[in-house]
């Protein structure tokens, strides 16, 4: 699946969750309270991350994973959205980066 594909689907949800909210006399949240869930997300990660390596005792680990994974998915690709940033242009430039640091000599 490609990634506008992946992000398309996380606005529909995104929207679908601001339509519940004016339903129900909530208010959509804001760009910051969606971050404010995704640390909350990597928050829940980090604990099956643990589990995994051993350290937690959290049942069905391997769904819970997947499905925080997605969540944190969900967010970055919403987040992108919110900030106009094409996450698929950055990723690659950002990866670029990384890989002329990599090659640079080390300064160790």
């Amino acid at each position: 699946m490609e990634l506008s594909s992946l992000s398309d689907r996380a606005l529909e949800i995104h929207a679908a969750f601001a339509e519940r909210a004016r339903r129900t006399g909530q208010r959509p949240w804001t760009r910051e309270e969606v971050m404010q869930g995704f640390v909350g997300d990597v928050g829940d990660l980090m604990k099956l991350v643990m589990a995994k390596a051993g350290v937690r005792p959290i049942a069905d680990t391997d769904r819970k994973l997947a499905h925080e994974l997605s969540d944190c998915l969900w967010s970055v690709l919403v987040l992108a959205r919110l900030y106009q940033v094409d996450l698929g242009k950055e990723f690659f430039r950002t990866m670029d980066e990384l890989e002329k640091k990599l090659q640079a000599p080390d300064n160790t």
